[in-house]
């Protein structure tokens, strides 16, 4: 029996930035999902359940934060569930609310969130949590760190250079010029990348995420009842996730099939979307990518693991053909993506929106003439979590 086919009927988002004084966390919350509703015009109280992407809570001062949200997203008397799957949670998010649907118990589902990573004051000490703290967090191991083993590992393998991970800032610096939500929307150049200040070599400053406050929410139906509401919508045609070891060390070991040069899980989550979606040839089917990458060198991996180019083709691909850019043949991350906005608790869940406003042909600027297959995709903790989503028009 065919599942149901879900829809994405309304979509809000806030404007990205280092820090929202104007809005507490509830307010922030609130404004995602009214701009969500509007967009649908549908109300609070058509809402059957509501999803809320929230991970990790610690960045924001309070134990069980999800409980300071239910007012602002009008959960009160309905199903309610809370989201957390580290920097992934916001894909994790949408996959619960599509289920939801798909399953038949409801018909119109909220999924909203939002977080103020750029006011915790110190995000990589929470973050850095994640770690055992007898085998690995001694290392140091920590999301940079981690992140870069992963860039030298690359580099070792395939040929990468500094300079190839500085065309991805600069190729999304200028989508992100475009977006008028991003947060970090001035252009640069490979010599500023190169230039800024080094982090855990080979990884610096520009190569790393932006610290983002921001909210995101997203409206799904059933097709059903989409059509008897006569509503605009594009579709979510497929949907996975796949896991990894905790331990990174068990990712490298012989006889394991991962290596920490590639994204195999990733891959695993892709192939598993693209089968519900009936998609046998990315490059050919696929006309965009809203890909998360939170730091230069990890788009690569993201990019091969989506079946968009071969294993360790890339870099070139980028460089000498512009292949990833808007206006090329695949472009990737035209929204300008995780490394130019990134609100934690729902960085993902703005890669679906991307890719959904991409095929409903309403990204402005940053649109992609005729874009009608969109992909987007979620990693979370010590990259040991992913999603990923096929969207159509």
């Amino acid at each position: 029996m065919k599942a149901p086919r879900v829809g994405i009927i309304g979509i809000g988002q806030s404007d990205y930035k280092s820090r929202r004084d104007d809005a507490n966390y509830p307010e922030l919350v609130r404004e995602a999902v009214s701009l969500a509703l509007n967009d649908c015009q549908r109300s609070l109280e058509d809402m059957e359940a509501v999803v809320y992407s929230l991970a990790p809570d610690a960045l924001l001062g309070i134990g069980n934060a999800e409980r300071l949200g239910v007012d602002a997203v009008g959960a009160h008397n309905k199903r309610f569930m809370r989201i957390n799957t580290g920097g992934s949670t916001g894909i994790s998010s949408v996959a619960a609310a599509h289920s939801h649907v798909a399953a038949g118990v409801c018909d119109i589902v909220l999924v909203a969130g939002a977080d103020k990573v750029g006011e915790c004051g110190d995000s990589q000490t929470i973050m850095n949590k994640i770690w055992d703290p007898t085998y690995e967090r001694s290392l140091p191991l920590g999301t940079i760190t981690m992140l870069a083993m992963s860039a030298l590992r690359y580099m070792h393998k395939y040929g990468m250079t500094q300079e190839d991970m500085a065309r991805v800032i600069v190729k999304n610096r200028a989508h992100a010029a475009l977006n008028p939500r991003a947060h970090l929307r001035k252009e640069t150049t490979i010599e500023e990348v190169m230039d800024s200040r080094m982090i855990s070599w080979p990884i610096k400053l520009f190569d790393c995420c932006p610290q983002s406050s921001g909210g995101c929410a997203m409206v799904l139906a059933s097709e059903d009842y989409i059509r008897a509401n006569n509503l605009e919508a594009v579709w979510i045609t497929g949907v996975a996730h796949s896991s990894e070891s905790y331990y990174l060390g068990d990712r490298m070991g012989k006889g394991f099939t991962a290596d920490h040069a590639d994204a195999h899980a990733l891959g695993e989550s892709f192939q598993r979307s693209y089968k519900m979606a009936g998609i046998t040839d990315p490059v050919r089917q696929v006309d965009v990518a809203e890909l998360y990458a939170p730091f230069s060198n990890t788009e690569f991996h993201a990019i091969e693991a989506a079946g968009l180019a071969p294993l360790g083709q890339s870099p070139r691909m980028l460089k000498e053909e512009d292949y990833f850019r808007i206006g090329g043949r695949l472009p990737v991350n035209p929204s300008g993506g995780t490394v130019c906005s990134n609100p934690i608790a729902v960085t993902a869940m703005i890669r679906v929106a991307e890719a959904a406003l991409q095929v409903w042909g309403r990204a402005g600027q940053h649109q992609v003439p005729g874009a009608k297959v969109a992909i987007a995709s979620g990693n979370g903790g010590d990259h040991q979590f992913f999603g990923t989503m096929v969207v159509e028009a």
